[in-house]
């Protein structure tokens, strides 16, 4: 007696193991709503655009215009050294009445350089073991004006 109804409890067990690889729908959203209408238990329209775009960003567009002799130069020199995380970049402001340049470096406690339209070093205003850089402009963050990206590192 025991036979048969084990066999039964087998069978049944396979047939709706089976059972489960048959007759399964799935609708995603981009499967049109088998009523024509979105309330309910209907999925949405499909969009008519992308959600994700696989194409790579736009480059950055610099200001290229008016790069002095010595900035080239230094970027130059950046492009021929490794790759520094965060990338190296270059902002133009105007800082007290003049034109700068301020220049970011790599990762892990190096000073970031601000200079003058000719190249000089006027202070470094973040970086170190502070992170506030070293204390020469101090009030650079807040009196910065007209912001320009002049170059980022593209590697």
């Amino acid at each position: 007696m025991r036979l048969p109804l084990l066999l039964v409890t087998s069978v049944t067990v396979l047939c709706s193991a089976l059972a489960c690889n048959r007759g399964v729908t799935v609708t995603t959203p981009t499967d049109p709503p088998v009523s024509g209408s979105v309330n309910g238990n209907d999925t949405p329209n499909p969009t008519s655009t992308n959600t994700t775009d696989l194409r790579p960003a736009r480059a950055t567009a610099f200001d290229t215009t008016s790069r002095p002799a010595w900035l080239e130069s230094r970027i130059q020199n950046h492009l021929a050294e490794p790759k520094q995380n965060p990338p190296v970049q270059v902002s133009r402001y105007r800082y007290k009445g003049q034109v700068v340049y301020y220049e970011t470096v790599g990762c892990c406690d190096q000073f970031s350089n601000l200079y003058d339209a000719k190249g000089k070093v006027i202070c470094h205003p973040e970086g170190g073991l502070t992170g506030r850089g070293d204390g020469q402009c101090p009030d650079f963050d807040k009196n910065k004006t007209g912001e320009m990206l002049v170059w980022r590192d593209p590697r």
